[in-house]
């Protein structure tokens, strides 16, 4: 993993989806294990795994899918990455955006950790928006 882990996690999962690979395979730090068990508990993959190689630990994600083979592809997961070091964008709980009218998620990073925009409204405490999803 590089500087910026939540852009390498949200490129991993993107090009597997965009390349119709079910499976994708991510280095794991506590970063990623929020960021995962968030895209889980949402839906947006199926299945989690912890797998170790060589005293090193990955995360093996299955990706759901949804279209059919005999039509065109249809992309199940759209990301963006809105927080980058070279720019980044916080907000308070009252001014977090909506993504699709509430279909979709923000992950933010606050002070209790990583966690979606419902629950940060819940909590009422803002953070840094990493990333949308729909």
């Amino acid at each position: 993993m590089g500087i910026n882990t939540i852009a390498e996690i949200i490129t991993s999962i993107r090009n597997a989806d965009m390349d119709r690979k079910r499976v994708v395979r991510i280095a794991s730090n506590n970063i990623t294990e929020n960021f995962v068990k968030i895209l889980l508990k949402e839906g947006f993959i199926e299945n989690v795994r912890k797998h170790s190689e060589k005293n090193k630990y990955f995360f093996v994600l299955t990706l759901r899918h949804r279209g059919n083979r005999k039509r065109s592809y249809i992309n199940f997961l759209n990301l963006k990455q809105i927080s980058r070091p070279g720019l980044r964008i916080y907000s308070n709980y009252q001014r977090i955006p909506r993504i699709l009218g509430g279909i979709g998620i923000v992950i933010l990073s606050t002070s209790k950790g990583i966690m979606t925009d419902w629950e940060a409204r819940l909590e009422g405490i803002g953070g840094e928006i990493l990333c949308y999803i729909w």
